[in-house]
């Protein structure tokens, strides 16, 4: 088990420091002079210059890629352009305001999503199965923020049971955060509510056409405990890596609901760093999400590996 941690945690740092290589050459092509965009369009040339100049954006690419690579490694990711402040004090506070919003959806979305899979996987080709099938498909297909601005419509506005702004004010209790949170994080939750219980239903569909699950019926044992013991521990390995990988695309879906329901979480950080150029703010907020992405992603391949040992024998070839 050490030696596969060992492997997945280098094959993460070096997935790490390919992104935060592709992330500084995609910024540095972007069109536009950051200093001409701070001091505006009468500012003297002069100026402009100097200020680019104490930026340090004037330096040949390969001294800006090596202070780059230096500032990730000790997580300091300078001062933002446009508000001369520290980056890491923009983005990790939003960093967690997004973090309870999507927790919030998982909460919400992989117990429902788990448990709708079981319940087809096991009535196959019947009416309810095909209806949660149908209705999971139909919520994937509809994007976020769309889903986000129906529920902000009918529950906020028409019935006024949700709020329109997510950002509770401060001293909010837990609950009332909760409240305040809910419709952005359930139109989050809706999305990938078909995804997760598509790949549910298939582990435990062909977990119940195994081998093992028909010798464990064979031995006596009840189909709960087929199911529990033997079916679930094998079969839900594609769902916790589709839940891993959702992390990312949950963070990439989150501008959208966050600007719908004026939430400043990371989404709208990194929406205001690409509409103003601040390149160490966009810098540092995507390299955060490709970080906790990561994370997610060992985390998942660990408890593979802890349910499936078959996964890190293999793994450590």
């Amino acid at each position: 088990m050490r030696r596969y941690l060992l492997k997945r945690l280098l094959s993460a740092l070096i997935t790490l420091w390919l992104l935060a290589t592709v992330i500084f050459l995609i910024v540095n092509v972007i069109p536009g002079d950051v200093g001409r965009r701070v001091l505006g369009p009468f500012a003297l040339k002069e100026d402009v210059a100097r200020y680019n100049h104490d930026l340090g954006i004037d330096r040949p690419l390969i001294n800006q890629y090596i202070t780059s690579m230096r500032r990730l490694f000790t997580l300091d990711f300078g001062h933002s352009f446009q508000t001369k402040q520290l980056v890491s004090k923009m983005i990790f506070p939003a960093l967690f305001r997004s973090g309870k919003l999507a927790l919030l959806a998982f909460v919400l979305t992989i117990p429902i999503s788990i448990a709708a899979g079981i319940f087809t996987a096991r009535r196959q080709d019947k009416l309810a199965d095909r209806a949660v099938v149908n209705v999971g498909l139909a919520t994937s297909s509809i994007p976020e923020f769309a889903t986000a601005a129906v529920l902000m419509s009918v529950f906020c506005v028409h019935w006024r049971f949700g709020h329109v702004f997510a950002d509770p004010p401060p001293g909010t209790s837990v609950i009332g955060q909760l409240r305040y949170l809910l419709m952005p994080a359930l139109a989050m939750a809706i999305a990938y509510f078909g995804y997760i219980a598509r790949m549910s239903r298939a582990g435990v569909i062909q977990g119940l056409q195994s081998d093992y699950a028909r010798t464990a019926t064979m031995k006596g044992l009840s189909s709960g405990a087929v199911m529990r013991k033997h079916i679930l521990r094998n079969s839900l390995a594609p769902t916790i890596t589709v839940i891993s990988v959702s992390v990312g695309y949950l963070f990439g879906g989150i501008i959208g609901v966050e600007k719908v329901f004026n939430y400043h979480g990371l989404g709208s950080v990194m929406l205001t760093a690409v509409t103003s150029h601040d390149i160490p703010v966009l810098q540092g907020a995507v390299l955060l999400v490709g970080i906790v992405y990561m994370i997610s992603t060992l985390a998942a391949d660990v408890l593979i590996a802890y349910l499936n040992p078959r996964v890190r024998l293999e793994g450590t070839r």
